[in-house]
């Protein structure tokens, strides 16, 4: 681990600046004059053969000059599951606009995500709504700062996507390009809503593909509490509407949401997931199980649509959905919980828990764990369900948080061919386990395509 670590980074050529202050929006934002911004590194820079010395005359004259935050310009690209998003931010925190196209069809089609019909469908709109974005916002390309795009983790065919688009932008309009964490995306978004969010903070990031408990130090320095060692609560949710015959086409989730209002919540008793395992992992897997013996208990055929069931079955369905909520988010407040408990003692003074990822979007999920961080004493921030589930916006502002501090790569060559091989990250770890929150279950997914971009930067500035 530790030469793959060392290779990596000697292939990135990581050149971090010593922080002399901490990395914290308000004083970014109040920046009292013009702070120069000068290229040093991002997790794109390994998808770039280019020299230093290109670098240093490509920019030249685009970077000596004085830029403060508040002039910044970003355009973010995210591609990394099903949904086509694009928008565009300026430093200040302003957004000029923002676009996503779902695959709504798709998911009703398919009940998931597909990859390979995933690819094609973001192939067909990325050019659409890259120019949407920047239509909406009255500028063109000439006006950008530079340009973030997803490069992991998620789906690899779906990744390619967005950073080929990006890439091809950024090369042909002499933009520098910003690679970003997919997850440290979903967690920095709410330091654009809440603008006295600050480091230290605790966030919950769940969504179909990720369940994710981190403590975050410091911009790019995570430590992961706790993580999803086979399904996520996303996942399970749209794989109960599909077995209960729900509406997919806006994922399951909201879906089942809606119909557990009409259900009896305490009529099922599933059994809490890991209840023995006093850690922060997650697990999904079990439970799916149980509910879909209790579908099938109950006879309930999901080829009849809910909107075509009996009185009878629909009650059925709802008390299944019901329960299979309250047990589901049970498990997420167990597990944020004890992550306090051990955040606090690693950094006790953290106020906040951010919320983030598509399943924050679900009002329940909202209020039982609002009453966790009250309990605990702290403070519940959740963006807006648009800037939940995935979107640009994260991406471009995670993108601005980093170009602040000079992490970014030279643009692109113009002529880039089309077979150049992108270094996608689908396996990209956003921070390093914390020691008690190690898991020996043996469905634990333990396979790393990339050091985690925690340790990348630490390392880096351990060479300094």
């Amino acid at each position: 681990m530790l030469s793959s670590l060392s290779s990596t980074i000697s292939r990135l050529n990581l050149f971090y600046p010593k922080p002399s202050i901490p990395y914290s929006l308000s004083s970014c934002l109040k920046t009292l004059k013009p702070q120069p911004i000068i290229p040093r590194w991002s997790p794109l820079h390994s998808l770039s053969t280019h020299s230093t010395s290109r670098l240093s005359t490509s920019l030249k004259p685009q970077f000596e000059t004085l830029v403060s935050k508040d002039d910044l310009v970003v355009l973010g690209i995210e591609t990394s599951c099903d949904d086509t998003a694009a928008a565009v931010v300026r430093g200040n925190g302003e957004i000029l606009s923002q676009v996503v196209s779902s695959q709504a069809d798709l998911l009703a089609k398919y009940g998931g995500v597909a990859p390979k019909m995933a690819e094609e469908a973001h192939s067909q709109v990325i050019d659409q709504v890259v120019q949407e974005a920047l239509d909406k916002a009255n500028l063109t390309a000439t006006n950008l700062s530079a340009v973030a795009v997803t490069i992991g983790p998620g789906l690899s065919l779906c990744l390619r996507v967005g950073v080929r688009k990006a890439r091809k932008l950024a090369g042909s309009f002499n933009l520098p390009i910003i690679g970003i964490h997919h997850m440290e995306a979903h967690a920095l978004v709410a330091r654009l809503i809440e603008r006295e969010l600050q480091f230290p903070f605790m966030a919950l990031l769940i969504s179909g593909g990720h369940n994710l408990l981190i403590l975050a130090h410091d911009l790019g320095h995570y430590i992961q509490l706790g993580t999803t060692i086979d399904d996520a609560i996303g996942e399970a949710y749209d794989k109960t509407a599909k077995w209960l015959g729900l509406d997919m086409s806006r994922s399951g989730g909201p879906a089942l949401e809606e119909l557990a209002r009409e259900g009896d919540a305490e009529s099922i008793k599933f059994s809490t997931p890991m209840k023995q395992h006093k850690d922060c992992n997650f697990s999904y897997a079990g439970l799916k199980t149980q509910v879909r013996l209790a579908i099938e208990s109950k006879n309930i055929n999901a080829e009849i649509p809910i909107s075509s069931a009996s009185s009878q079955d629909r009650r059925s369905r709802a008390d299944i959905a019901a329960s299979f909520q309250r047990v589901a988010v049970l498990h997420l407040e167990e597990r944020c919980d004890r992550a306090i408990e051990w955040a606090r003692k690693i950094e006790p003074s953290i106020k906040h828990l951010v919320v983030s990822g598509g399943v924050a979007s679900n009002q329940y999920v909202r209020a039982r764990l609002d009453h966790v961080v009250k309990k605990n004493s702290l403070q519940l921030v959740c963006p807006p369900p648009k800037l939940c589930t995935d979107n640009g916006v994260m991406v471009a502002w995670t993108g601005i948080e980093h170009f602040c501090m000079g992490r970014f790569d030279p643009p692109p060559p113009a002529d880039e061919h089309e077979d150049y091989m992108y270094d996608l990250r689908p396996r990209w770890p956003l921070g390093e386990e914390h020691a008690e929150g190690r898991s020996e279950a043996r469905s634990l997914r333990t396979a790393r395509i990339h050091p985690s971009l925690t340790s990348i930067i630490q390392a880096s500035l351990q060479q300094q």
